[in-house]
């Protein structure tokens, strides 16, 4: 499944696009303080989703918890720490 067009950022690391996004609204678990996570693929030729934990809770975290929001630069070093472990943003889920 491909990100939504709609709430989704355009970045470009290393000569390559890719979108990126924030989940809209906070799972009920999220609204409690679990951590964020953010969702990265390739802008044009969708294929593996890379999903990254911030470690962090939501700014929108109902308990007021004292944190940051995802900015590109950190977006930036996912995807380039991904790609040096060898993450393959072109790879397709196979069918079962």
């Amino acid at each position: 499944m491909t990100l939504a067009r709609k709430g989704s950022r355009l970045i470009t690391v290393e000569d390559t696009d890719y979108r990126w996004t924030v989940r809209a609204k906070p799972t009920y678990s999220q609204g409690l303080g679990a951590t964020m996570t953010f969702a990265v693929e390739l802008a044009e030729r969708p294929g593996a989703t890379l999903v990254v934990d911030t470690g962090r809770p939501r700014p929108d975290n109902w308990l007021h918890l004292a944190t940051e929001p995802v900015r590109p630069a950190e977006v930036t070093e996912a995807v380039r720490a991904a790609l040096a472990r060898g993450f393959d943003f072109t790879a397709t889920q196979a069918s079962p």
